[in-house]
């Protein structure tokens, strides 16, 4: 038997389901289910008592479960005490992030870790949304951030954010007219629209919130497709058009009356920003703390 075996088996005691404790452990259930497998063929007897309900432990899984977890608190000591057991293991986490979370949510995440994890580093790519999913089905990268769910085999989303998109135009007396109007937007159709790139989450999701509304993006006068958020807030700014942005993207630019905000009717309470990994990648420690730490920001159930 192996330390691998232990920990899925104490996981499994712990929570009484094999799919809990294989997201404790960022592992996949067949994972969990082969290690127990494994552990009760080497042991010849059942740990576990199954049933469509739940999972309990044997009598001689209450035996085993008292040894197993003295073994974990053990190795735990031994791991502290020398402080050597992630030598062998890379410190640094790769992360791939769309440009709203990297730019508006990432800080504060990294500034925290950096606090619970002072010797551990962090390598942070900005792509779009499409390239964030490919680059963690591919395992490039540890751990991504995007606003788009992709079915991308073996990738977990886990939604930590809600997000809005808004309508923002440069503030003028026209646009304040259409404020005091209400909340229709139709009037977008006739004017000049800068949009997100190709690929972006947030293009994705505007596009997908005015079809709710009948207004299909082919009959938006789309004057220019940009990456950079700041070049589209300044276009805006100085009367080039309108564009719909992330509202955390907008934030500084409505409160200083650069810009005014017009919510798309209709909308729910937001898309999901999502941290997503790869199950079919075995985590580091380093991955696995820093996923943790994310959960524990957003108040995520473990």
């Amino acid at each position: 038997m192996n330390l691998k075996q232990l920990e899925a088996f104490v996981e499994v005691a712990q929570s009484g389901s094999f799919s809990k404790a294989a997201k404790k452990l960022f592992l996949t259930q067949p994972t969990i289910s082969a290690h127990i497998a494994s552990l009760e063929k080497e042991l010849d007897t059942r740990v576990f008592v199954r049933n469509t309900k739940e999972v309990s432990l044997s009598p001689e899984g209450q035996k085993l479960y008292t040894y197993a977890r003295q073994i974990l608190d053990l190795t735990e000591k031994i791991r502290e005490e020398f402080g050597r057991h992630d030598e062998q293991e890379p410190k640094c986490v790769t992360i791939a992030a769309s440009t709203i979370p990297a730019e508006y949510l990432l800080p504060d995440i990294l500034t925290k870790f950096n606090e619970k994890h002072p010797g551990e580093q962090l390598r942070i790519i900005e792509s779009d949304s499409s390239q964030v999913a490919e680059q963690v089905a591919e395992g490039s990268v540890d751990i991504g951030f995007t606003g788009t769910v992709l079915e991308k085999k073996f990738c977990k989303y886990i939604p930590f954010y809600k997000d809005q998109l808004v309508v923002i135009t440069p503030n003028t007396e026209k646009y304040r007219e259409y404020k005091r109007m209400g909340s229709d937007i139709y009037w977008i159709q006739e004017e000049s629209v800068i949009m997100r790139e190709e690929g972006s989450g947030t293009r994705k999701e505007a596009e997908k919130q005015l079809r709710h509304l009948g207004i299909r993006s082919e009959r938006l006068r789309i004057i220019a497709s940009i990456a950079n958020q700041e070049t589209i807030k300044k276009s805006v700014v100085q009367g080039m058009g309108i564009s719909i942005l992330s509202r955390l993207a907008a934030k500084n630019e409505v409160e200083s009356g650069r810009v005014l905000e017009f919510p798309i009717p209709e909308a729910d309470d937001g898309r999901d920003l999502n941290l997503v990994y790869n199950k079919n990648h075995p985590l580091s420690k380093s991955a696995q703390r820093f996923i943790r730490t994310v959960k524990e920001m957003y108040h995520i159930e473990k």
